[in-house]
């Protein structure tokens, strides 16, 4: 016969093992930029996949740049487990190993044609997700990768007067990505100034840089940049593609279940398509309202840009395969991809270039 003692005791050991077993795990992620962005809205609906996923076992908290840490020292915060976890892209930390610009920002779509989409079939059915995780023991880092949003191509940018060919680009001082991408722009005579978005806009203002580029029509009108340059160009070599990534100290992520470690991994692939699909649709609303309502004037991208630009970018390309193996073995198993899938896949979008152009200008 049970007594009330032992009911009681019963009924304490059932709540701690149904405690335990819905213990919360919050990670804290950094971001390299202000909440407002974009990307970061991307980021808390990939938050809000996973707390779904694992019933809320496991939450990401978003924190804004700087709120733990400088922006330079996110990776290495997340390195040292200051903080769990990080946002940024992944070219940002080239000055570690120079292979981290082939899955940040593979300059000039890796030199032969990869954009974002393509990318992304390497990444998931190229070998380039097992690439991606050693990068982090290449860097030397405790870091659990995830990528998260790939973005492309990026505008070339804006300008206060238009530019008919490489000699008017080349008067102005010219805000620059990091890493390959800008030092590409020095190579062919640009003054490349590299900062980071939210110091753009002031540097314009106060004239210490002329032109720049960010990224797309969204978060370049939402940085501002149409209050003070109306010359606006879309094409752009310089980062064909950009991916934002999510980093988990790897401690933390051992520590995680199985079904929380798959939660990430099917938010993650998720997220891949839908910050593809969300970017679309959001740069189409804001290039239609700063043409329309900001005075902002679209143009066409010099043709010399795209040759200079191009030999340029193979050349930096060359030296850093020469000079770093890993990064010759990431460059390699891009190019391999690209000879199978970049014949077919620029060909299979020719035709819907053309209409969708010929729909856009029947619009103007």
């Amino acid at each position: 016969m049970f007594s009330l003692k032992t009911l009681t005791v019963g009924a304490a050991a059932i709540a701690m093992t149904a405690t335990a077993a819905f213990a919360e795990t919050v990670i804290r992620v950094q971001s390299v930029i202000p909440a407002q962005a974009d990307e970061v809205t991307m980021l808390n609906e990939f938050a809000a996949d996973v707390a779904a996923l694992t019933g809320g076992s496991l939450k990401i908290e978003v924190l804004p740049a700087g709120a733990v840490v400088g922006v330079r020292e996110t990776l290495d915060a997340v390195d040292s487990g200051l903080i769990e976890g990080g946002f940024a892209w992944t070219h940002y930390w080239s000055g570690k190993h120079p292979a981290a610009m082939l899955f940040g920002s593979p300059v000039a779509g890796a030199g032969v044609g990869i954009d974002n989409i393509a990318f992304v079939s390497w990444f998931q059915y190229g070998g380039g997700k097992e690439l991606y995780d050693q990068l982090w023991d290449e860097m030397g880092v405790n870091v659990k990768g995830f990528m998260l949003q790939p973005v492309g191509p990026e505008a070339l940018g804006w300008f206060k007067e238009p530019i008919a060919s490489m000699d008017d680009f080349r008067k102005y001082r010219f805000r620059t990505p990091p890493g390959i991408p800008g030092q590409t722009y020095k190579d062919i005579g640009v003054a490349s100034v590299a900062m980071g978005g939210g110091d753009i806009l002031p540097a314009l203002e106060k004239g210490t840089i002329d032109a720049a580029e960010w990224c797309c029509p969204k978060p370049d009108s939402v940085f501002g940049f149409q209050k003070v340059l109306k010359h606006y160009y879309l094409q752009g070599l310089h980062q064909v593609v950009v991916n934002a990534d999510l980093y988990i100290n790897g401690d933390v992520y051992d520590g995680l279940t199985d079904l929380e470690k798959k939660a990430l991994e099917v938010a993650a692939n998720a997220s891949l398509s839908k910050a593809m699909s969300y970017r679309i649709y959001e740069n189409g609303k804001a290039l239609k309202d700063l043409t329309e309502n900001h005075g902002v004037i679209l143009h066409d991208t010099p043709e010399d840009y795209f040759s200079e630009y191009m030999t340029a970018a193979k050349a930096a390309l060359e030296t850093n395969a020469a000079e770093n193996e890993f990064f010759a073995e990431v460059w390699q198993s891009q190019k391999d991809f690209a000879e199978i899938a970049v014949p077919f896949w620029a060909g299979a979008q020719t035709s819907n270039a053309n209409l969708g152009r010929a729909y856009a200008d029947s619009l103007k």
